[in-house]
């Protein structure tokens, strides 16, 4: 979701790898080891959570996390937990990094130390405060000052135990005084409205003949306004903190008035420092990424010569092939390259058309896709992009079942247990692989089009090419739907939505036995036992030595990589999707019934989305409710106003909508775009829908009284399914962009190389050698338009800057005092600009 500016849509998002953490201190107790578990916040919010490692101080995590940020947010933090025999969560350390920290560590693994979690620490949100000085005559005709202080509101209050009943407690500091007052308590929200005013005396009163109407100005120097906001808590243990600011009451300047947004900011406890390492580390690799995107008609120059690059002779001199000579790793390239080229339905003639320049340049069969270049890393995006439900519907269910049943499948005799038996576990891997093989074999028909397309132009290619061996035509295949698949799928499930977490080490050890025998039987090689290193591998591997085994891939390959395509059978077993415990809104059935909220164990498959008592029930039993896929007809978000509840979506059925709200914002927004995919191809779509819930008999949101009524909001996924509907094409463009101007010194050297080589007919020159250059003068002219393009662009990205600078006010809702990032902002305009604010 973009956050959206004037003239500009900003993303967000945020790749994380959770290493490892060391040297936890240990449990204060006989037995010191722990059992921990890392979550990921924005904020206080909790968004990702790993598994729990047992038994450990020095825990591995080794999981990956990726979400697009929905709302703006002050701290990236990570939280370290212990959960003892009862099943309690105490936290031991945490790690916030600042927004504006973030580029500091872009990329790098970085060993953060631990710090304490502290309740007075543990704050967000900002508060909106007006304060006005004003003169008083008294009943004795006496003058003196007052400060009117109004605080008018609050927004993004931490959740404290499942529950946020604010108020504000106003203080008056100074050398002499402190008097404070509080506003009423505001039940359920973490949004409060106070609007509530405060009078309190500035100095004392004089003589009204004395005419000394001026407050003295080391008086005003020596007071402050505080204002705390405090969580109004039933517990014995007192309310919470949440925040507070400090205001010098020398901001009122001459005006003698001052009404501005704060962020809240934590107090100073008084509490010991904590020593470096004292409590531990961890172990992080953080990438975050904003994308500063403009309107279309801004990108059409760089997108049109982007999608030219098909067409192209030859395709070495095209805008795209460019992108990946100049970039430092090719994966750089190749991610927002196959995201544009999907968007627009252009991926497989601009794929077909590198794969067969690559093709040519290669001169043994036998290496023929197997290094890293544009090519193979485009493949694997498309394959990643286009076949996550194709993995889901082929391997999910038995990979579920491996990691479920932890059958003993070493076979190595070196690591095996005194307890197993090798001729067991050889049976159990055998059985494994050979379930793997079939589901894999017999999945032809449901391998998505755009892959079976480009498997094809692989095919053609590589036979034209190398005519004499007759299975290289099966080998160009199978290096990316075996190799770069389904058998890295198999080893990382975690890695491709298989799983939510990654496996324990018994059952990885049993995933990569099971990945590297898959991977064999995929290759088509001539000699199977040469292809381990290992005696065991090769041993194994004698079950598999039959003749049925290579007909089945073969027959595979034919079929997935075929010009001809029909329509895909549909899936008769529901195969599960995602699920999760989630609070629902009764619907309601009776006219009267209770309308309360509920908290219910969600499933969605391809067949329905359900929900259940508990997650037991799911299991068993029948659901409490159950929606068919084809009676969905909308999935929204439901906006906040209409049930005081956060993170809140609704499933619109034919008779009522079905209102839910997820634990965090990432959960509610991966909820909303599983259930709008799935459904996205109902006929009876909707193209409208109420944004607001049906209340009091009248919607909230356009206020019609009859229930039926039709939607009053555009929907957002309306359109039939396909890929390109899931891809913003303006923000690909824009990254493309982002890495043209950063490599912009090897556009030029580029340049260079192509005067080189038009004019001087000798030996390559090393400085040049790195690019490929076929037609020097078609790829001066690429890069000219190229440089053109990208120039434009960073004027205008200057002049928005600009304009920005002059209007955005320090203080304002969007940029609260207290947002260091903003204030680095003011910093560095100040130095390269004119502009004041």
């Amino acid at each position: 979701m973009a956050v959206e500016e004037e003239g500009l849509r900003v993303f967000q998002s945020v790749k994380i790898k959770i290493g490892e953490a060391k040297n936890i201190a240990p449990y204060p107790g006989p037995n010191k080891m722990r059992d921990c578990y890392c979550t990921v916040n924005l904020d206080q919010e909790e968004v990702f959570r790993t598994k729990i490692i047992e038994k450990s101080l020095c825990p591995f995590y080794g999981e990956d996390f990726y979400c697009e940020i929905p709302r703006s947010f002050r701290h990236l933090c990570f939280y370290i937990f212990d959960r003892d025999v009862f099943r309690r969560d105490s936290s031991i350390g945490k790690v916030a990094v600042k927004k504006e920290d973030l580029t500091k560590y872009h990329g790098k693994d970085t060993w953060f130390p631990l710090q304490p979690v502290s309740a007075d620490s543990e704050v967000q949100g900002k508060v909106h405060l007006e304060l006005r000085l004003s003169e008083v005559i008294t009943d004795s005709g006496a003058v003196c000052h007052k400060l009117a202080t109004r605080v008018l509101e609050c927004q993004d209050l931490p959740i404290v135990n499942g529950q946020c009943d604010p108020y504000a407690a106003v203080s008056l500091l100074g050398p002499s005084r402190s008097e404070a007052k509080k506003t009423k308590v505001k039940r359920k929200t973490n949004n409060p409205q106070f609007d509530e005013v405060f009078y309190f005396e500035v100095t004392r009163p004089l003589s009204y003949t004395k005419r000394q109407f001026d407050v003295e100005e080391e008086d005003v120097d020596k007071l402050a306004l505080r204002v705390d906001l405090w969580n109004a808590s039933n517990l014995k243990f007192g309310d919470e903190f949440l925040g507070g600011v400090r205001v010098p009451l020398k901001v009122l300047g001459q005006a003698g008035v001052h009404d501005a947004w704060y962020f809240l900011q934590p107090r100073d406890n008084g509490s010991k420092s904590v020593k470096a390492d004292e409590l531990g580390s961890l172990r992080l690799n953080i990438v975050y990424t904003e994308d500063h995107v403009f309107s279309s008609e801004r990108y059409n120059p760089l997108t049109e010569l982007l999608l030219h690059s098909a067409h192209v002779e030859p395709v070495s001199a095209s805008a795209a092939h460019v992108l990946g000579e100049v970039c430092r790793e090719k994966q750089e390239a190749a991610v927002p390259l196959v995201h544009l080229f999907l968007h627009y339905g252009k991926i497989v003639p601009f794929v077909s058309a590198i794969a067969s320049a690559e093709v040519n340049r290669t001169q043994d069969p036998n290496t023929i896709f197997r290094g890293n270049s544009l090519t193979s890393k485009c493949i694997d995006e498309t394959m990643k992009l286009a076949g996550m439900h194709y993995l889901q519907v082929t391997l999910k269910p038995i990979i579920d079942e491996i990691c479920t049943e932890h059958k003993p499948c070493e076979i190595d005799p070196v690591k095996l247990k005194e307890s197993e038996n090798l001729e067991t576990n050889r049976e159990n891997l055998r059985q494994y692989v050979d379930r793997i093989f079939n589901v894999i074999t017999t999945s032809g028909v449901r391998c998505p089009t755009v892959m079976c397309d480009i498997f094809f132009s692989l095919r053609e290619s590589a036979a034209t090419r190398f005519q004499v061996d007759q299975d290289v035509r099966y080998t160009a295949v199978s290096s990316f739907i075996f190799l770069r698949f389904f058998a890295p799928a198999i080893l990382s499930p975690n890695l491709f939505q298989l799983r939510p977490h990654h496996p324990d080490p018994c059952t990885s050890r049993t995933l990569t036995l099971i990945s590297k025998t898959i991977q064999t039987l995929g290759s088509l090689a001539k000699s199977k036992s040469a292809n381990f290193k290992e005696n065991y591998m090769a041993v194994f591997y004698e079950y598999f030595n039959e003749q049925k085994y290579a007909d089945a891939v073969k027959n595979f390959l034919d079929l997935i990589s075929s010009s001809g395509r029909w329509d895909q059978k549909s899936i008769e077993t529901p195969i599960m999707l995602k699920e999760g415990f989630m609070i629902k809104r009764a619907q309601g059935r009776n006219r009267f019934g209770m309308k309360n909220f509920k908290k219910r164990w969600f499933r969605l498959t391809n067949h329905e989305f359900t929900y259940h008592k508990t997650k037991g029930n799911a299991k068993g039993e029948a659901a409490l409710c159950s929606i068919p896929i084809e009676n969905i007809l909308a999935v929204e978000r439901l906006e906040e106003e209409s049930f005081k509840m956060k993170n809140m979506f609704q499933v619109i059925q034919p008779e009522r909508a079905l209102y839910i709200q997820a634990n965090n914002c990432v959960e509610a927004r991966d909820w909303i775009d599983i259930l709008t995919k799935v459904s996205q191809c109902n006929r009876k779509r909707l193209s409208t829908y109420h944004p607001s819930a049906y209340l009091n008999g009248h919607w909230l949101c356009c206020k019609q009284s009859v229930d039926c009524a039709p939607g009053c909001t555009p929907c957002t996924g309306g359109l039939p399914a396909n890929i390109q509907l899931d891809i913003d094409g303006d923000r690909e463009t824009e990254r493309i962009y982002s890495l043209f101007s950063t490599y912009m010194s090897k556009l030029v050297k580029m340049q260079e190389a192509c005067g080189s080589k038009s004019v001087y007919d000798g030996p390559e020159q090393e400085e040049y050698s790195s690019f490929v250059i076929d037609d020097p003068q078609q790829t001066y002219k690429t890069l000219k338009q190229i440089i053109s393009a990208v120039q434009t662009l960073e004027q205008q990205h200057a002049q928005y800057k600009r304009d920005k600078f002059r209007k955005t006010k320090y203080g304002s809702q969007e940029h609260p005092i207290g947002d260091k990032s903003f204030q680095c902002y003011i910093r560095q305009q100040s130095e390269s600009s004119t502009y004041s604010i």
